[in-house]
């Protein structure tokens, strides 16, 4: 079976990991979505919330996973959950430059893990998290994040008033 794990903060789930996740089924037999957890990150979102928000945005599927993980590297809790592939985005030249320094330290650590990088469309290319709460607050945010993310996020937005 090939096992993949798709890794981020998910601070907050957007269209764009949507895709991601959409990709990843359709390539590997069981996907992982793993929120890890960065100290030095603050979230606007508990670890708690981004699960509920990733499995509120997700159609329910035996092949899909959604979990999370603490102080180990991704490519240790890829081993740990049995995964041969790490499924990575870019959407920039800085995601490449930063991703593709990760997959050779990756492959220092774990030879026997393999990372897949897959770009997404041009109109989710430049979709962030960080880009989704930089749109939120001003008067008439709901119309213009509603695009970017699914219907459980702007809820979960728009109950804190689009403060995050």
């Amino acid at each position: 079976m090939r096992t993949a794990v798709y890794a981020g903060s998910f601070d907050p789930p957007t269209n764009g990991h949507l895709w991601m996740i959409q990709r990843g089924l359709e390539m590997f037999d069981h996907l992982i979505v793993a929120i890890g957890n960065n100290p030095s990150k603050h979230y606007s979102f508990s670890v708690e919330e981004r699960l509920d928000l990733l499995r509120a945005s997700t159609v329910p599927c035996e092949r899909l996973e959604i979990a999370h993980f603490d102080n180990r590297y991704l490519v240790d809790y890829a081993k740990k959950m049995d995964a041969k592939y790490v499924l990575r985005g870019i959407r920039s030249p800085n995601d490449y430059e930063y991703e593709r320094g990760m997959r050779h330290i990756n492959a220092d650590m774990a030879p026997e893990i393999t990372t897949v990088f897959l770009m997404p469309p041009r109109d989710i290319a430049e979709l962030s998290s960080s880009m989704i709460k930089s749109l939120t607050g001003p008067s008439g945010w709901e119309d213009i994040v509603h695009r970017y993310v699914p219907e459980p996020v702007l809820t979960a937005l728009a109950a804190r008033g689009g403060a995050i």
